[in-house]
């Protein structure tokens, strides 16, 4: 799994530059027993996959949403909303 965490220390060097925190990180990584390694190899991977997602379904939605604030705006020009007291929630 060095081999993937060493791809992504590649990729963040190509493309951006690497804090001195992740540096460290990953220095620190390396002295962990393999299956350390792999663990939080795992986590670092999905956070990234699951953050890529959510990004991809943001950027599907802004019609949507664009959209849906309209509504709700032109519900409460017409007078067909009511303020919300949220101590009566």
């Amino acid at each position: 799994m060095i081999a993937i965490l060493e791809e992504m220390l590649s990729f963040f060097c190509e493309y951006r530059t690497m804090t001195d925190l992740l540096e460290r990180a990953i220095a620190k990584l390396k002295t962990l027993p393999a299956s350390e390694q792999d663990a939080i190899a795992a986590m670092i991977l999905e956070e990234l996959e699951d953050e890529a997602r959510w990004d991809a379904t943001f950027a599907k939605s802004q019609d949507v949403l664009a959209k849906l604030a309209a509504e709700a705006m032109a519900e409460y020009r017409a007078g067909k909303t009511q303020e919300l007291n949220p101590e009566t929630l």
